[in-house]
């Protein structure tokens, strides 16, 4: 199965616009959706309507947000991932939520890690994932 952690971006892309194809990772079989406060409050501040807060509260219902923070003296590489400081606990997030993948379509940010592991997850657009996807399985890479 895999463990998605979903950046800022893909809740805010997700809340934003109701025909968003980010939406399509809420439907998919064996596959649970990680979060953390820190990417929800990131997104929740950017979006601008009620209706967009409300639909992202609803999206959150099957989103499992996770506090924890890897060590950043475990995971070097973490460290060494060239990130900025605001983003780096997006990426520790998501490993100490033991995740497979990041997904974010934050190209001016994480754009460098896109199609890369790093402490263990794969770092992912949207997309990107989608495309791997074969229906009732796991991702598949190439």
């Amino acid at each position: 199965m895999d463990r998605l952690f979903l950046g800022a971006n893909v809740l805010f892309s997700a809340a934003h616009r109701r025909d968003a194809g980010v939406r399509r990772l809420w439907g998919l079989p064996e596959t649970e959706l990680v979060t953390s406060a820190y990417a929800v409050e990131e997104a929740r501040r950017n979006l601008s309507t009620p209706e967009q807060r409300a639909d992202l509260d609803a999206l959150l219902a099957s989103v499992r947000i996770s506090n924890l923070l890897a060590d950043l003296a475990a995971y070097p590489e973490v460290a060494e991932s060239r990130l900025l400081e605001k983003d780096i606990p997006i990426l520790r997030a998501a490993v100490a939520a033991r995740c497979t993948h990041l997904i974010t379509g934050d190209r001016q940010h994480f754009g460098h890690l896109f199609g890369t592991m790093v402490a263990g997850l794969l770092v992912l657009r949207p997309a990107d994932y989608l495309a791997g996807r074969v229906p009732g399985q796991a991702y598949r890479s190439g």
